[in-house]
């Protein structure tokens, strides 16, 4: 089984692998640019599990791509109040931002390390 963690980004909590890309909430990084996660609270490197007390931060470093921004899916919402003659329509879209996933590595570099 490939490397995974655990990380805490964008208030919440997700399991990552190396080589695949998840969207997090819109990040301030431009589409090229990497960085590294700060809060790791579980590493599985060859079957050799470590857990953070809460975090693992000085041991180990995930490393990610911004690959783009983009919009979610439309979420349509509609209130009405019965017997009333209200109505309302309105509609959100979320701002997200797709990462790849390089590396979960031992040794932290010295990148730009986002707190999420």
């Amino acid at each position: 089984m490939a490397a995974y963690a655990i990380v805490e980004a964008c208030g919440r909590q997700m399991w990552v692998e190396e080589g695949k890309f998840y969207d997090f909430n819109k990040l301030p990084f431009s589409p090229g640019d990497t960085f590294s996660l700060s809060d790791i609270l579980l590493v599985n490197i060859n079957d050799s599990v470590e857990i953070g007390q809460p975090y693992l931060n000085e041991n180990y470093a995930v490393d990610l791509t911004v690959l783009r921004h983009f919009s979610g899916p439309k979420v349509r919402v509609y209130k009405m109040r019965s017997k009333k003659k209200t109505r309302k329509t309105f509609g959100h879209r979320m701002k997200l931002t797709r990462v790849l996933i390089n590396s979960i590595s031992r040794i932290a570099n010295t990148k730009t390390t986002a707190f999420l």
